[in-house]
């Protein structure tokens, strides 16, 4: 893609950009009028990235060169533009409606998808009205999610933002939800503290039931579950999402209580399938968890239908590929304004690095510029009090500011000049005009600062960030979302030109943690001093 002209002229037109200051841009009401997008509510705002009408255009005709619109297709018409591992991309599948047609290997995949969900529903409607009960025939109120990586972020995130969704939480009254993730048992000692496994039901993500930490924390608890209440109880308190069914059955689990997905979902896309849709319908009904799919797939629609002039995702990914590869930020600041959004930066984070953090263009050529964005992220206005300062003082960070009209839990005290919510919010207002807009030697002057504070007191401003209104925040909101980040992060894969849907970078450190594994064990077991390892990995190891 850098070999065409739109990405020549993109180059050319960064030192036009460079002449602007964000102060003259905003003072431009067309140009911010026409930097808007709507679509069901959700209000994006990107007048304050270092961009003009003419950048947008740019874009747009690059997006052309780099046949987006023909990429975007493929991915809805299940080709198999997972080229490395010969597959379909079709997370977009997990939320279709039942009578939609997505093919897969020429098979409509969609009433495979459906016969999970109505399985889902009819498991969690009974094991919410306590039907379902376990070894001791007590009703089950606990779930416990063992899985890792996209097992774990992208329904943690859901949950999180759920909690306080007044709908949601009188869903989930006297129940709860617990993730084990991480292989330290200190995590497996936080999941279950204060359990009963009488009470508890435990969930196994595992796609192919041999993930070497999820496999090891499912052992772990089967034996905190077998030394409680027995064997014979295994059936009765864990459940699995997995299509190994032979190693399930194995594992002591009835592989009725299995719950399947494809190939065609990567890890981190696979929070709308039966790895986030089952512990989620355990805590919060169905219902609610349709909702988000629903939400899902409004913008899924969206993505695929609109006009890249109005289409959220599209907009945003192309204003990321501006900023890596042109503007040269690399990083990106993820700032709700939303307590209940404090789990998003950590999913989007394994989303996008996941994703687009290759070297490599699809067809296996060193990439000739910088690809893959760095993705952090905290709460405001926590993050205010943490590292905006760097933000605001030191390295150019574009942002991402998300806010929410109608708060989940609204609180106003007598005699207060504003609602909790709209202190929360006054914030939201202010960050990016601060960032934007910095403030001058001359303006502190006329303030009568101290000459020798000038300089500590001046902001440059010209720092971009993007606004993201959202009207409230129910479970269709969050499915929104949820898909326009995974459609934004495809977005940029596929102008960079590269596969956003494998993750060879994750295979390295696992096979050379198995060679340490033998070797703990040789040294724990029998006694063997530590071999065949580099000078410095072998006084570490002798060390431990």
């Amino acid at each position: 893609i850098s070999d065409t002209d739109q990405w020549k002229a993109l180059q050319a037109h960064v030192g036009a950009i460079h002449k602007t200051h964000l102060r003259d841009l905003m003072a431009d009401a067309d140009r911010c009028k026409a930097m808007t997008a709507e679509f069901e509510g959700i209000y994006l705002d990107y007048a304050r990235q270092q961009a003009t009408t003419e950048t947008i255009d740019k874009l747009f005709k690059l997006a052309e060169a780099a046949k987006l619109k023909e990429k975007i297709e493929k991915m809805f018409n299940g080709d198999k533009i997972n080229s490395t591992e010969n597959r379909s991309v079709l997370h977009v599948a997990l939320r279709a409606p039942r009578d939609a047609v997505i093919h897969s290997d020429g098979v409509n995949v969609v009433p495979e998808v459906w016969a999970v969900i109505d399985k889902i529903k009819q498991f969690s409607e009974t094991f919410r009205s306590g039907s379902w009960v376990g070894a001791t025939g007590k009703p089950l109120t606990n779930v416990i999610s063992v899985g890792i990586g996209g097992s774990f972020l992208g329904p943690l995130f859901v949950h999180t933002a759920l909690q306080a969704d007044p709908e949601a939480a009188e869903s989930a009254k006297g129940r709860q939800l617990r993730f084990l993730a991480n292989v330290d048992p200190v995590d497996v000692a936080r999941s279950i503290k204060d359990l009963d496994p009488e009470t508890t039901l435990v969930v196994i993500v595992s796609k192919t039931f041999t993930t070497a930490e999820t496999m090891l924390n499912a052992r772990t608890i089967k034996e905190w579950i077998v030394s409680s209440l027995g064997p014979q109880a295994v059936s009765k308190h864990m459940i699995a999402v997995s299509t190994n069914l032979k190693l399930v059955k194995e594992f002591g689990i009835d592989p009725n209580n299995a719950f399947g997905f494809w190939d065609w979902v990567g890890g981190r896309y696979s929070v709308c399938s039966a790895v986030g849709v089952l512990p989620l319908s355990l805590q919060y009904g169905f219902p609610i968890v349709q909702k988000f799919l629903e939400g899902a797939s409004s913008i899924d629609n969206h993505f695929r239908t609109s006009s890249f002039e109005k289409n959220l995702p599209v907009l945003l990914g192309l204003l990321s590929v501006w900023n890596v590869s042109f503007l040269g930020y690399p990083a990106r600041a993820i700032l709700p304004y939303s307590q209940a959004l404090e789990k998003l930066a950590p999913h989007i984070q394994q989303l996008s690095m996941e994703s687009n953090g290759k070297g490599v263009s699809i067809d296996g050529v060193r990439l000739p510029y910088e690809a893959g964005e760095i993705d952090f992220g905290e709460p405001g206005t926590n993050g205010q009090h943490s590292f905006y300062q760097l933000i605001h003082q030191g390295r150019v960070i574009p942002c991402d500011f998300i806010g929410v009209i109608k708060s989940q839990q609204p609180v106003y005290l007598k005699g207060e000049t504003v609602s909790n919510h709209d202190e929360l919010m006054s914030n939201f207002f202010a960050q990016p005009d601060a960032l934007a807009y910095g403030k001058t030697p001359e303006q502190l002057r006329s303030e009568n600062v101290s000459e020798n504070l000038i300089p500590h007191k001046t902001f440059q401003g010209n720092r971009p960030s993007l606004s993201f209104l959202l009207s409230s925040l129910s479970a269709y909101e969050i499915g929104q979302l949820l898909a326009i980040y995974e459609h934004r992060i495809a977005v940029q894969g596929f102008i960079w030109g590269i596969n956003s849907f494998d993750q060879w970078g994750v295979e390295l450190g696992k096979s050379l943690a198995s060679r340490v594994r033998k070797q703990l064990h040789a040294s724990r077991m029998e006694g063997k001093p530590v071999e065949g390892f580099n000078p410095s990995s072998a006084s570490l190891l002798a060390r431990y």
